[in-house]
């Protein structure tokens, strides 16, 4: 069968990857078209041919969406003609709503058969948008344990088969602890940095995450001489931009594409609101979580979301409880940021406290999986009709 995937993100790219991995062992005879990333295209072992990559696609905020507005409706424009020309058995979408919600309606319409695997968010901003979903969805996927309780109540077909995550984190391989730590001492100022603690620094994997929320973990460093840290970089980011705010840090090496590895030796975590947050807490690693973005995103986001949710990292919405401090837009200070580092650090109560919750938050997300199963589950529908 013939499959059409759509991923507009890194975190879909790696989600991506798995359910393109399941559709091919399942489905000798899968030939697969996607948007995505370089996971999702190895995966496919050249049975899955890249459209789009998620570099060229993602875009955060109201603001920034509007301002890039002219790129993204040239994008759907490019997608319905290339939908139309290679004709899928199914168009499976993977989060990114903002583009895949809008497309879902041209496909429905042209009779194509929908799935959505990561389900939007909606229970938590555009609840309205769960009538689009009831319409064009065919099954939806969501991988949060609460979501399909919010499904249901609306009326959409929607199975929690289990978090992805735990799919892509038992297949990486770990590097040897002391080869990650040699590669975070590149750029040290002295030897003895080599024998610190490490702390990793996730700042985002977009351009306005880097603006935003970077530089102030940049400056919380410098009240920790007894640590040292490394940033977890990603090479679809230019890297002059993060050499824009790294001049007064030669001491912080930027270590790429190995978030995981760097996570795995570290005694804490500073991690940009999103997916990042919850694999973090999957790893064990006690964390602060950041997050800013432009005034005018910001408001709109407090009419439309913060009122309806207690949280926005996915650790304490899966726990509705706090479980990780989330310091958000003006609360993202640099003394706020020392202030709880240090409680996670040096709080041997909190710190114990965040780890036993992680092991709960792990025991509510099922066992590893998803993604074969979800690649079963859509095979298994298109074979009835």
């Amino acid at each position: 069968m013939k499959y059409y995937i759509i991923a507009g993100e890194a975190s879909g790219d790696l989600h991506g990857a798995n359910l393109v991995r399941a559709l091919v062992v399942q489905d000798p005879a899968a030939e697969i078209r996607f948007w995505g990333g370089d996971a999702m295209a190895e995966a496919g072992g050249g049975k899955a041919v890249m459209v789009k990559h998620y570099r060229d696609l993602a875009y955060m905020g109201f603001w920034e969406v509007l301002t890039h507005l002219r790129i993204i409706l040239g994008n759907m424009a490019f997608c319905r003609k290339d939908v139309a020309a290679f004709r899928p058995d199914a168009v499976i979408l993977i989060d990114y709503p903002g583009f895949n919600l809008r497309i879902a309606k041209h496909l429905f319409r042209q009779g194509y058969k929908i799935y959505y695997y990561i389900a939007p968010q909606i229970w938590a901003w555009h609840t309205s948008r769960v009538k689009q979903i009831r319409r064009y969805i065919r099954r939806v996927y969501p991988v949060l344990p609460f979501e399909p309780a919010f499904y249901a109540k609306h009326g959409v077909e929607a199975t929690f088969l289990g978090h992805p995550l735990l799919d892509a984190m038992a297949r990486y391989r770990f590097s040897d602890p002391m080869a990650v730590l040699a590669d975070a001492s590149v750029g040290a100022t002295a030897v003895a940095d080599v024998a610190k603690p490490l702390i990793t620094i996730m700042p985002g994997s977009r351009k306005q995450e880097i603006e935003k929320i970077f530089p102030l973990m940049l400056a919380a460093t410098r009240h920790f001489p007894e640590y040292r840290f490394a940033v977890a970089a990603t090479r679809h980011l230019d890297g002059t931009l993060y050499a824009r705010y790294m001049c007064d840090y030669p001491h912080i090496p930027l270590v790429y594409d190995r978030a995981y590895d760097l996570l795995s030796v570290s005694a804490a975590a500073l991690v940009k609101s999103g997916t990042s947050t919850l694999e973090t807490a999957l790893l064990g690693i006690p964390e602060v979580v950041c997050y800013k973005t432009s005034a005018v995103s910001y408001r709109i986001a407090r009419l439309l979301v913060m009122n309806r949710i207690r949280f926005i990292s996915l650790v304490n919405l899966i726990m509705d409880r706090e479980v990780v401090k989330e310091l958000l837009q003006g609360d993202l200070t640099e003394a706020n940021i020392v202030s709880e580092l240090n409680k996670i650090l040096k709080n041997p109560k909190i710190r114990e406290k965040q780890l036993v919750d992680y092991e709960e938050l792990r025991d509510k997300l099922g066992r590893e999986g998803a993604s074969v199963r979800v690649a079963g589950s859509i095979i298994a529908d298109l074979e009835r009709i």
